[in-house]
């Protein structure tokens, strides 16, 4: 049988994106006779790679520049290298020639939809009213414009299978659940914070939606109560006005700390400090984007072990309450004494940490569905 070729394809993540090299990629490797290219943004490569994967950094451009053009013509030029036989495309912005690829060469494509573009655009502040207005038509066209022709949709929220109309039947929900690490290992359970060294944590992106001023106001009102509650801010914040606001308002806090911020921050420095911190925050604020998804964070902190205290959200409670694992407020009322007593007082994860949330399930259905679409096994 001869080789199979899969290419994974986004424009703005990196080479080493969590999901498209760390879940996808090395999970299609298992797949016999197949060779798994990747091509993202300009970034450090694993240590180990797969010796049936290679790496493609072909993007490298300011977000807002002449270059996220010719990034395209740079997509193709790869395409016709490598003449793929099945292709994963992870952002609209390379579907359409993505699409027009396989329309005239012998290449079944993928969507992988990590997000809801169009309703990020109109629901979240990035752009004025008409420009985000402009942007989320184009997409939703786009995207509707290819489907007929897509052999199947990957989603990362079970939430996109109601909110987007051109899915048919063809669709595999794939969380981002958590893919542990080689050095992982089960954390102890039941776990308690210890009242002396209250360590609390925000990561990944930082953004106001993601209630970055939120977190530090929390942890400035539980600071003026127990002098030994600290927070790390790991992360990069692509809005420069959010991150200048971030460091006037921490600037004089010696009990607040940002790792990252200008720059990406590599995945594992991300789960070393969810090890070493005792209590995860995540603070989103209510918006349509987010409201029905799940945080990939959430997923990484349960997996350590990590109480968590979250914005009040039926999806979020639930999963919550199943694994013990820590406690619903509103970020815009609470009262900081109570919910200090409450982290002192409780005991989570006391069923343990749930099986349910790592990639383990995922990584099954991915490779059914891609086995069944180039017929290997």
């Amino acid at each position: 049988m001869s080789e199979k070729r899969i290419l994974l394809a986004s424009l703005l993540k990196p080479v080493n994106d969590t999901r498209m090299y760390g879940k996808l990629g090395l999970s299609l490797c298992k797949l016999p006779d197949t060779r798994v290219h990747i091509a993202g943004f300009t970034a450090p490569a694993p240590a180990y790679l797969p010796a049936n994967m290679q790496l493609h950094p072909i993007f490298s451009f300011k977000r807002l520049s002449i270059g996220r053009l010719s990034a395209q013509q740079k997509f193709w030029s790869l395409l016709q290298t490598i003449k793929p036989d099945l292709l994963i495309v992870g952002t609209h912005e390379l579907l359409l020639p993505a699409w027009l690829f396989a329309r005239n060469y012998k290449c079944r494509l993928i969507y992988d939809i990590r997000e809801n573009y169009s309703l990020n655009l109109t629901s979240q502040d990035a752009y004025n009213p008409i420009l985000k207005r402009v942007l989320a038509t184009g997409v939703e066209t786009i995207e509707k414009l290819t489907a007929p022709t897509i052999d199947h949709f990957f989603l990362a929220e079970q939430s996109y299978a109601r909110e987007l109309t051109f899915l048919s039947n063809r669709y595999t929900v794939l969380e981002n659940k958590y893919k542990p690490a080689v050095n992982y290992s089960l954390p102890t359970t039941p776990v308690r914070v210890n009242t002396e060294t209250i360590k609390l944590l925000y990561s990944g992106t930082i953004a106001g939606i993601y209630g970055i001023f939120e977190a530090i106001k929390l942890t400035e009102q539980l600071h003026l109560l127990n002098l030994n509650v600290t927070l790390t801010i790991i992360g990069y914040c692509a809005h420069t006005p959010t991150l200048q606001k971030l460091k006037q308002t921490i600037a004089g806090k010696p009990y607040i700390t940002l790792i990252g911020g200008a720059h990406l921050i590599p995945h594992p420095e991300i789960l070393q400090a969810i090890a070493s911190h005792n209590v995860g925050l995540l603070p989103y604020q209510p918006n349509p984007s987010t409201f029905r998804c799940i945080p990939t964070k959430l997923y990484e902190y349960m997996a350590y072990g990590l109480p968590i205290l979250i914005q009040q959200n039926p999806v979020w409670e639930n999963l919550l309450t199943k694994a013990d694992a820590g406690l619903t407020i509103d970020f815009k009322n609470y009262n900081p004494k109570n919910l200090l007593q409450a982290l002192y007082k409780s005991s989570f994860y006391r069923p343990g940490i749930p099986t349910a949330i790592f990639w383990k399930s995922e990584e099954e259905k991915l490779l059914q569905v891609v086995g069944n679409i180039l017929k290997v096994t």
